[in-house]
Parts: structure tokens; sequence; C-alpha cells
């Protein structure tokens, strides 16, 4: 069965690639919510897993944090900074085979992997405050 694509899903996607670094839900909500007082919270955290489950967006796992989204669908890593809680891509290609590989050594069947590096930006690296930083 198709999914709609309702009004609310193409507001919420557009302010996904508008944000561009890696947003939470609550940061997409705010951006929505600016120009688009009616739509909910509610609204605007499932139009995200919707786009998630139909592989227009991806969710990056923080654990222990918000989980941040991404417009760039392709297969990619990520790097957390652990001061500032910025999400980054990592401009590296992703591991060939890394699940087959895997899966073969587990004997699970995956359905999938994430790879979330964590370390400190530069900016926090370079004693900036984490207010004027990247988060």
């Amino acid at each position: 069965m198709a999914q709609r694509n309702t009004v609310q899903l193409g507001i919420v996607e557009q302010a996904l690639h508008e944000l561009a670094n890696h947003p939470t839900a609550e940061e997409v909500y705010l951006q929505v919510h600016a120009g688009y007082p009616t739509i909910g919270k509610a609204t605007v955290y499932r139009a995200l897993n919707k786009l998630v489950s139909n592989g227009r967006a991806k969710k990056v796992a923080v654990a222990g944090g918000a989980d941040h989204y991404d417009h760039q669908v392709f297969g990619h890593y990520h790097i957390r900074c652990n001061q500032c809680g910025k999400v980054d891509d990592v401009e590296l290609s992703c591991m060939p085979n890394i699940e087959q590989q895997v899966q073969s050594a587990s004997g699970y069947e995956l359905s999938g992997h994430v790879l979330l590096f964590e370390g400190t930006c530069p900016r926090c690296a370079g004693g900036e405050r984490k207010e004027e930083c990247c988060a």
C-alpha cells in the first residue's frame, strides 16, 4: 500500500533539507513551527519517522542523547562531538562488505548497521565556548 505524501510531510522534509546539519527532532520542530505554527510536535515527529521508514531521511542514533536526522541517505558515517553534541558527516567511503563480514562472523541476520565516531570537534578542541559552537 502506497503511503500518502501529505503537506505536513513535505514541510518537514523541506525543513530537514534547509537545516542540513543533522538536526534533532526538536530542532526540526522549531524550524517548522516558525513558519507553520499550527503544525504540532507530534506531527513533526511522525513525519520524521515516516521519512526514515520511506528511505528519504536517515536517523543517526546517539547513545545517551537525542537522535539526529540526516537528509543525505547515501551510505556514509557520522562523528559526534562529545563536548557540544554536534554531528557531522565523515567524508569517508563506507567499508565494503562489512555487513556480510559481521553476519558471517556472528551468525546474526543483519538488517543494517550504524557506525558513529565520537571525539572533540575542532572548535571545542580550540577552546571556544560551547554556546558559540556548533550544536
